[in-house]
C-alpha cells in the first residue's frame, strides 16, 4: 500500500485537490449572505382636526330677580348661571317652578317666577306669552311684546329698549332701523305689527 502511495503520490495529491476545490466550489455558490435588516422609522400620526370653541350665548333673565336683563354667558351654562348672573332671585321668586339644572341656548328666556306664578323657561316662553291684539307699540312694549315680533329675539328686543332710553320716543316706525341688527330686510317683516304712539294718540 505504501509502495503505491508513493508510486502514485501525484495522482493522489491531485485527486485530493480536486475534492477540495469542488467543495469549496459548491460552498461557494450555494452560500447566500443573509439580507440586510431594514429599520424604518414609524408612519407620521396625522394630528386630529381643530375642534371649534364654541362661542358665548346671550341669555334674558327676567322675573324675581334683582337686575333682569340680556346676559352673555359661557357654553353650557344652565338656568341657575343665568340666575347668578342677574344678582340672584328676589324675597318673592319661587325657585320651586323652575328647572335650575337646564342646559341653556342661544336666545334662551330664563323667567323666574314669584310665588304662583307660572314658570316660563327657554324654549316655552313662546307659548307663554301672550299674543298682542293688535300692532305693538315701539314706545310702550315689553320686552315680552317685543319678542313677539318676528325674527326679534331677547337681544333685539333689549337693543330697541336701550335705544329708546337713550333717544326718547320713536317719531316713526322707520327709526327702529336705526337700532343695531334690524335693517331693511327684518323691517319690512314687522312693518305692518308696529306703530308708534306719543302722547297717547297713534
Amino acid at each position: 500500500m505504501n509502495q503505491w502511495l508513493d508510486e502514485h503520490r501525484t495522482l493522489v495529491f491531485a485527486l485530493v485537490g480536486l475534492l477540495i476545490a469542488g467543495a469549496a466550489w459548491r460552498f461557494v455558490f450555494r452560500y447566500q449572505p443573509p439580507e440586510p435588516i431594514a429599520i424604518l422609522p414609524p408612519e407620521p400620526t396625522a394630528p386630529p382636526p381643530p375642534t371649534a370653541t364654541p362661542g358665548p350665548i346671550h341669555v334674558y333673565v327676567s322675573g324675581a330677580v334683582h337686575q333682569p336683563a340680556v346676559y352673555e354667558l359661557p357654553p353650557n351654562s344652565l338656568a341657575q348661571d343665568a340666575v347668578l348672573a342677574a344678582g340672584g332671585q328676589t324675597d318673592e321668586a319661587d325657585l320651586s317652578r323652575i328647572n335650575l339644572a337646564q342646559a341653556l341656548h342661544e336666545g334662551d328666556q330664563v323667567h323666574v317666577p314669584i310665588v304662583g306664578e307660572v314658570a316660563i323657561t327657554g324654549s316655552d316662553n313662546a307659548a307663554a306669552t301672550a299674543t298682542p291684539s293688535g300692532p305693538i307699540n315701539l314706545n310702550t312694549a315689553t320686552l315680552d311684546e317685543l319678542e313677539w315680533l318676528p325674527g326679534i329675539g331677547p337681544s333685539l328686543a333689549q337693543r330697541i329698549v336701550d335705544y329708546w332710553d337713550s333717544h326718547g320716543p320713536f317719531t316713526s316706525i322707520e327709526q327702529v332701523m336705526n337700532v343695531s341688527g334690524i335693517g331693511s330686510g327684518k323691517f319690512d317683516g314687522i312693518r305692518d305689527l308696529i306703530v308708534v304712539c306719543t302722547e297717547g294718540e297713534c
